[in-house]
């Protein structure tokens, strides 16, 4: 299981980090994530063997936040 921290842009209120959180644990792999509105990131475990994280950012990105 690896871990990333990924940044997360254009979120202002918990209804952004609910729709970062469903997007992440709609990816095939995800083990678990934690969003952080206050700190704009999400904390992520996932298998490497199913999902880059490239992939998790193109998904946040698709649903209109910026993530890095």
């Amino acid at each position: 299981m690896e871990k990333t921290v990924v940044k997360v842009g254009g979120m202002t209120c918990q209804g952004c980090v609910k729709s970062v959180t469903r997007v992440l644990q709609d990816l095939p792999g995800i083990a678990e994530t934690e969003v952080s509105l206050e700190k704009g990131e999400a904390a992520v475990a996932y298998d490497a063997a199913l999902l880059s994280r490239e992939a998790m950012l193109r998904a946040i990105d698709a649903a209109g936040f910026e993530a890095s």
